[in-house]
């Protein structure tokens, strides 16, 4: 008997190979008795995809300036549309609506007497100027409070009477602001007042 190798020892069993070289046989699968099915062919209705040409291309292209803006882009519409206040006449007074509702914001007793007789006068339907009536008319009220407490205050010291100057200039250059701002149909909010202006414009009701 031949003298085995140090390494010469086959840790597989002895019978692997024959079991593998029976088992690699390839086993014939029964004939498949169902076709493959294939797709119909298109409708005769089916519409072919519609091409552009070169002219309707272009027309969807604006030149490139950086922006992403169409080429047919215009404000004036736009413009029109921001700025119909000055031509809608308000209902049962027939005034535009832009000065109503600068009216209220006008310094001094003015303002004060235009937003109490737009509230009474100017129907639950027109919101946007009965806001700004009750909000120029909260306004005056603030600044009548807070004039009459300096003019108390000032009887106590001297720097009250300088205090209420300052006040009065401020409030007026402010009240003036905010009547342009409405007349031009901007939006005013004034935060300080906003409570008194809801109560003002839900109790002072339209006469029928």
């Amino acid at each position: 008997m031949a003298k085995k190798k140090k390494f010469d020892t086959n840790p597989l069993d002895p019978e692997f190979p024959e079991k593998a070289k029976q088992e690699a046989e390839t086993t014939a699968l029964p004939k498949n008795e169902f076709q493959t099915a294939e797709f119909p062919p298109a409708s005769i209705t089916e519409e072919e995809t519609r091409r552009f040409n070169e002219a309707n291309f272009t027309a969807y292209q604006a030149p490139f300036t950086g922006q992403n803006v169409p080429a047919n882009y215009q404000t004036t519409k736009l413009y029109a549309d921001t700025n119909q206040s000055s031509t809608r006449k308000v209902a049962k007074i027939g005034l535009p609506e832009n000065i109503l509702t600068a009216l209220p914001y006008v310094p001094f007793f003015l303002g004060f007497i235009s937003g109490l007789l737009i509230l009474f006068l100017v129907p639950k339907s027109e919101s946007k100027v009965r806001f700004h009536a009750a909000q120029g008319l909260a306004a005056h009220v603030a600044i009548f409070i807070i004039s009459a407490i300096l003019r108390g205050i000032d009887k106590v010291t001297d720097f009250a009477d300088f205090g209420l100057l300052i006040f009065q200039v401020v409030t007026t250059i402010m009240l003036i602001i905010f009547a342009v701002k409405a007349w031009q149909g901007k939006p005013i909010h004034i935060e300080s007042v906003s409570d008194l202006t809801d109560w003002l414009e839900d109790k002072i009701k339209p006469k029928e």
